[in-house]
């Protein structure tokens, strides 16, 4: 994946959001001023390196809580998972899946985000694959 998009009813609440989860950190980009364009920096994340990420206001209606999956599912290595999804759910997220351990893969888990996005989380398992 090189690019990907994160749709937001509210801007600034999911700026906060995947800042307090993910350390991100954001910047206008010149020109999106209309749709609230802004680019993603974080470990691993930037023009610097293979993966780019954007946030723009929702151009629709925010799905409802709790529907099913309605798009893409972006999932995110993590330290924590636990902590990572307590911390969510503290700020805004709710309940998608609750933690659980995947042997050989890892401990998951997938928050809504409060603008209509699912967002999951891994803390990569210590063993051997």
């Amino acid at each position: 994946m090189a690019h990907f998009e994160i749709h937001a009813a509210d801007v600034e609440a999911a700026k906060a959001f995947y800042t307090g989860l993910f350390d991100w950190t954001f910047s206008a980009m010149p020109g999106g001023e209309d749709i609230q364009y802004q680019l993603v920096a974080g470990d691993g994340i930037g023009t610097d390196h293979g993966l780019t990420i954007g946030m723009m206001k929702r151009m629709g209606a925010t799905p409802e809580a709790s529907s099913p999956v309605r798009g893409g599912t972006m999932t995110f290595d993590v330290a924590d998972c636990d902590k990572s999804y307590a911390w969510a759910l503290d700020n805004g997220g709710a309940e998608a899946l609750p933690p659980q351990d995947f042997p050989g893969i890892g401990r998951c888990a997938y928050v809504e985000d409060g603008q209509g996005n699912i967002v999951g989380m891994i803390a990569p398992s210590k063993e051997g694959n």
